[in-house]
């Protein structure tokens, strides 16, 4: 009987999922309908948040053991501005707050002349970005209520946990990024047209354009003399409302 019983219920949520995305009868939704805002609108108003998974790419000097990277979610949110340029291209302004932290896990063969303790092996990285992207959206045509697409562009972010200008380096436990980066970022997600509202999960890659590190006074420094470049790289999901 309890089989009987699944089967029926799955054969009901198959039959509910094929009325809503396929049946050509299926009433349409205009998002904010109610609040006179309309999809066809020149401009459109929104919020996001979300979770970020952000690592660092590095690139060394010599052929040493790689630095490891223990990741930690952080935390998105952020306003929305989109532009209408026609039915399948929008241009999107999503200047937000981005909240993350990175623990740098160094091996001993990176100390050649001294022994180290347990705490000189391990740097923490935190990061609170100021993060204003200018993203191009290529929709698909819209199928009922749903609406995939794609996005890529730009975008720069200012560190306001960085110490690019204290004078205290690694040999003072201090692991210094600079302020100011710039990115270059892909995603994806679908549009849900809801009744009074339009909800987009979406996820999108993201990926630095400069070196964000700052190296130590020593030359011969442990910590920075064997990376040629530290650039941020991450993962993006966020939940959109429109």
């Amino acid at each position: 009987m309890k089989r009987i019983l699944v089967a029926i219920s799955f054969l009901c949520l198959v039959q509910a999922a094929n009325a809503q995305l396929f049946r050509r009868d299926k009433v349409i939704y205009d998002a904010n309908q109610g609040r006179g805002s309309t999809d066809n609108d020149l401009l459109r108003w929104g919020y996001f948040l979300g979770f970020n998974y952000l690592d660092f790419n590095f690139d060394y000097n010599q052929d040493l053991r790689d630095i490891y990277v223990k990741r930690s979610p952080g935390f998105n949110v952020g306003l929305i501005g989109n532009l209408r340029v026609n039915d399948f291209l929008d241009l999107r302004l999503e200047p937000g707050l981005l909240i993350s932290s990175r623990e740098l896990h160094y091996s001993e063969s990176y100390f050649v002349n001294e022994t180290p303790n347990g705490s000189d092996l391990v740097r923490e990285v935190k990061s609170t970005y100021i993060y204003v992207p200018l993203l191009l959206k290529v929709s698909t045509k819209r199928i009922n209520n749903f609406k995939p697409f794609i996005t890529g562009g730009f975008s720069t972010a200012l560190n306001l946990s960085a110490n690019e200008t204290n004078p205290n380096d690694n040999s003072n436990g201090q692991f210094r990024t600079k302020k100011n980066m710039l990115f270059y970022e892909l995603g994806f997600g679908i549009d849900f047209y809801l009744h009074n509202f339009k909800f987009t999960p979406s996820i999108k890659g993201v990926f630095a354009m400069n070196d964000e590190l700052i190296r130590d006074k020593d030359p011969n420094s442990p910590w920075t003399s064997n990376i040629h470049s530290m650039q941020t790289r991450g993962v993006f999901i966020n939940f959109t409302f429109q």
